[in-house]
C-alpha cells in the first residue's frame, strides 16, 4: 500500500484530512511518537499502520508531502 493510499483511506474513514489531524495534535500538545500513537489508536480509531502514516505527516509534513509526490510520480 502506498503512503497516499494510507492517507486517502484515513480521510475516507474519518472525514478528516492529514492537516486536520496535525492541527488537532498541536492543539492537544501531542508531539512524541508514543503519545501520538496512543491518541490516534484510542481516540481517533485508527489502526497501527494508519496511525504510523499519520504520525509521519504530523511530525514531518515536508517529508510526508515528498512521499506523496513520489507516489504520484510512480502512479503516472
Amino acid at each position: 500500500m502506498t503512503y497516499k493510499a494510507y492517507l486517502d483511506n484515513i480521510q475516507a474513514k474519518t472525514g478528516k484530512s492529514p492537516e486536520d489531524y496535525r492541527k488537532m495534535a498541536k492543539e492537544k500538545g501531542l508531539v512524541k511518537y508514543g503519545e501520538l500513537l496512543k491518541w490516534l489508536k484510542t481516540e481517533c480509531g485508527l489502526g497501527h499502520g494508519h496511525a504510523n502514516a499519520m504520525i509521519l505527516y504530523i511530525q514531518d509534513p515536508e517529508l510526508a508531502k515528498k512521499k506523496l509526490a513520489e507516489d504520484a510520480r510512480k502512479a503516472a
